[in-house]
């Protein structure tokens, strides 16, 4: 971190579908450390400005984009503004996730929700962070620039009342992988974070569910994860601490993952 004019000059950070839950926490967690946020949503309400000012009370400084990034043709000017709110980008965090918009059984699924649930969680992020990656290559390199995009515990564990949100977040793991393998020699790293059960307005519809199933060892650490847990993650993994790793997946989910017998 250097100093501009009196003032600390941290990282520049763009964090899609940042207005609130997982995408909020985030933003706080680098303002706390004195980055600059763009927030992108496809929403600008009081939710976004509440974010807003919790990113200025924190330390940091923050730039709003509205904008949907299912929606290709507004990536290129989604990029440049980007790049241009505070001279620079150093950290893309693709979180911005929509899930299905009613559980059950996969054999009732349309194409029309499969569609959506691609264009929003998948396609977009790829597009996005082609265009990101783009920029960045033809610029001169730069240390700790990297991705860290917000999968789920659906990229392994299925979901049959919620099908294509899982496939959804396959493509999220494997897009990880890809960015990885591609970036590597640009000095880019490229991680995913699969959240578990996490306490946001995703989860809020099958909240008493959930509260049982975690009472009864659902997760080993018997608890609502928390946004909050998820946002120190990402500032973690991007902190130019890790610099011999990339295409690695965290877990931040309370020990869902691990097998039990």
């Amino acid at each position: 971190m250097t100093t501009t004019n009196g003032r600390k000059k941290g990282r520049c950070v763009l964090i899609t579908g940042a207005r609130r839950g997982i995408g909020r926490a985030t933003a706080y967690a680098f303002a706390e450390k004195g980055d600059d946020l763009i927030v992108n949503d496809v929403i600008e309400d009081e939710a976004a400005r509440e974010t807003l000012d919790g990113i200025a009370a924190r330390g940091g400084r923050a730039h709003f984009l509205k904008a949907d990034i299912a929606d290709l043709a507004s990536h290129e000017e989604l990029v440049e503004r980007a790049f241009s709110a505070f001279g620079g980008l150093d950290v893309l965090v693709n979180n911005a996730g929509i899930s299905v918009a009613r559980r059950g059984d996969m054999l009732e699924a349309t194409p029309e929700s499969f569609d959506r649930l691609m264009a929003v969680n998948l396609r977009g992020p790829f597009f996005l962070t082609q265009a990101v990656a783009r920029r960045w290559l033809r610029e001169a390199p730069a240390p700790a620039r990297s991705i860290v995009n917000i999968a789920s515990a659906n990229a392994h564990m299925a979901s049959i009342d919620r099908a294509e949100y899982c496939l959804s977040k396959v493509g999220v793991a494997m897009m990880t992988k890809l960015y990885a393998l591609r970036l590597a020699e640009a000095g880019i790293a490229v991680f995913e974070i699969r959240p578990g059960v996490i306490r946001t307005d995703m989860t809020a519809v099958v909240r008493a569910s959930y509260e049982k199933r975690i009472a009864e060892g659902l997760s080993p650490v018997r608890r609502w994860g928390e946004p909050e847990d998820v946002g120190r993650v990402v500032v973690a993994l991007t902190s130019g601490e890790f610099q011999f790793s990339t295409g690695e997946v965290v877990h931040v989910d309370g020990g869902l993952q691990i097998a039990r017998l």
